[in-house]
């Protein structure tokens, strides 16, 4: 499928671990996808960047996408079937593809025993130069017959690309399914490539610039965060009510979106919140990623006991 992704909350899942970190803890990913169908999401994305997907083997990528195509399915329950984005971590194009190939064969052998199915690949922008952008993502849709989803996400790739000519590189991409706008500050960013484009673009970054990101154009949230709740309450408040209807239902949940997404320890914070909720086992992250510090836990505390209560608990 090559068709525009849908308007609302795709959530990126994180990878668990054992407590050892030496080894996933599957039933605990697919916790976390069952959450996600639970609440209302339009999909996910597995091995995304915190999924830690640059920190895992081949051979645990392709069991991760097994498990993921295998739990997106909604085998059980039908109305619970979420859409599937996989997340390809390098901007060598030759890299790109042989990693592709690899998950899309996981998800092909997985797909035999299940209803899930990859929805899109989810790739970096390679270059700031339109030209390159074009010719590397045409290289993936060629190889695979799937949708792109483009991350622009220069904390990670080192690549940092203007909005306009990201645009440019896009209008000649129709296999091009959406956008995901990380380029801080994501609002004129947005802005600039809804303005400029035909495919609906998502904010990122754990939600922290969220209504206004939505006030400027965007089709809703393809991020991570430990309560998905607030994201998609957000999201449908905009649909409905407008701005106002928005910053009234994220005005909760902002200063903890803020503190989980504090550079060094944002994904140890997110990995304790969500083994707190009961969907992870263990909150082990990979070197060289940091421990949540232990005097911050206090503080993490006071921040849940100001959350509204939630469907899911």
């Amino acid at each position: 499928m090559t068709g525009p992704l849908e308007r609302g909350v795709w959530g990126i899942l994180a990878t668990p671990f054992v407590a050892s970190g030496d080894a996933i803890d599957h039933a605990s990913f697919a916790r976390q996808i069952e959450l996600y169908g639970r609440i209302g999401a339009r999909g996910v994305v597995a091995l995304g960047v915190f999924g830690e997907s640059a920190r895992l083997t081949d051979a645990e990528r392709t069991d991760l996408v097994r498990t993921a195509v295998g739990s997106t399915g909604g085998a059980s329950d039908p109305a619970a079937h979420l859409d599937l984005v996989l997340g390809l971590s390098t901007v060598d194009t030759e890299a790109t593809l042989l990693q592709a190939r690899a998950l899309l064969d996981a998800a092909d052998s997985a797909a035999e025993r299940s209803q899930g199915a990859v929805r899109a690949l989810m790739v970096q922008v390679p270059s700031p130069e339109p030209a390159a952008i074009v010719a590397h993502l045409r290289a993936v849709h060629e190889a695979t017959g799937l949708g792109i989803v483009v991350q622009d996400y220069p904390l990670i790739s080192g690549v940092h690309v203007r909005a306009e000519a990201l645009a440019d590189a896009i209008a000649e991409c129709p296999w091009v399914v959406a956008i995901k706008a990380e380029a801080p500050p994501t609002p004129p960013a947005i802005a600039t490539l809804v303005g400029r484009t035909t495919v609906p673009v998502f904010g990122g970054l754990g939600g922290v610039s969220l209504i206004d990101e939505l006030a400027v154009g965007a089709a809703g949230a393809m991020t991570g965060f430990s309560q998905p709740e607030g994201l998609i309450a957000t999201v449908d408040a905009f649909e409905h009510g407008g701005f106002a209807a928005a910053r009234a239902a994220w005005a909760p949940y902002l200063p903890l979106a803020q503190f989980e997404q504090q550079a060094g320890i944002a994904l140890a914070i997110r990995k304790e919140l969500l083994r707190r909720r009961g969907l992870i086992a263990d909150a082990s992250v990979r070197p060289p990623a940091a421990t949540l510090p232990q005097r911050l836990h206090g503080l993490l505390d006071a921040h849940l006991a100001t959350l509204p209560s939630t469907v899911a608990d």
